[in-house]
């Protein structure tokens, strides 16, 4: 028995890196995974991936920063499965530029997938969790909401303090609910997109600064901690904050 079984999760931004580690270790524990994410090659190979071992997978198309293609997103969630469970709110996208580099179509763009998404993530699917008796929702934040933990990101860092209140204020919003939210911060992780600047000692050096572990989190730390925070075993957790940075923000 999976600590996950007899559950149905929307992971966003699955397709690949963190995301879809995410989605395969929630199915692994025994959830029948939507992966959402906008690339549809990619996303229906992972969706191969995770079936190919034994676990249940689906995949919808998704821009998160549009309100009508989620309502699409959860019409096809509630037709294959009837119900929502958990919503990881994955889905997010990088920029380092400094204030004078960042242009407004940038900021803007960086706000209406990182912040937009997850507001429209939760307003979409809540009143499914809702009338299902509850859920679990795990917004994917960063330590750069703590922390400005290198140059250039101010911008970016802006949009994960936004995640790190919403997830707060939903919390106290849908307690009386039955739907527990909570985000988890990774620091810097070992992802295809990330392991160019990891091969470079001076990025590095950068990237990794004070973190106590002195490595990179591998995907599956950071799963773990999603998994956790969308399982029973965080039952007594919302509005939470958890940090899962090597011991970056320590010191």
């Amino acid at each position: 028995m999976g600590i996950m079984d007899g559950t149905v999760a929307i992971v966003t931004g699955a397709a690949q890196g963190m995301g879809e580690g995410q989605a395969r270790m929630l199915a692994g524990r025994g959830a029948r995974v939507i992966i959402a994410d906008m690339s549809a090659d990619a996303g229906e190979d992972a969706v191969t991936r995770i079936r190919a071992g034994g676990h249940a997978a689906d995949f919808v198309q998704l821009n998160v920063g549009d309100a009508d293609s989620w309502g699409a997103a959860l019409e096809f969630t509630l037709s294959k499965h009837g119900r929502v469970d958990t919503l990881v709110n994955n889905a997010g996208i990088y920029l380092r530029a400094s204030l004078d580099e960042t242009t407004v179509e940038q900021f803007d763009r960086l706000f209406a997938i990182n912040v937009r998404g997850v507001f429209l993530g939760c307003k979409t699917v809540v009143p499914a969790m809702r009338s299902g008796g509850g859920g679990t929702i795990v917004n994917v934040g960063s330590i750069a909401s703590f922390v400005a933990y290198t140059s250039g990101v101010s911008a970016y860092s802006a949009t994960k303090g936004a995640v790190q209140m919403l997830t707060k204020g939903l919390a106290a919003d849908l307690a009386k609910d039955g739907i527990r939210v909570n985000a988890v911060h990774p620091g810097v992780v070992k992802t295809p997109m990330s392991a160019k600047l990891l091969d470079d000692p001076e990025a590095r050096r950068q990237l990794l600064g004070s973190t106590l572990l002195g490595r990179a989190a591998e995907i599956d730390e950071i799963a773990e901690a999603v998994v956790f925070m969308a399982s029973p075993a965080s039952s007594f957790m919302t509005g939470s904050d958890l940090i899962v940075d090597g011991g970056f923000t320590a010191v």
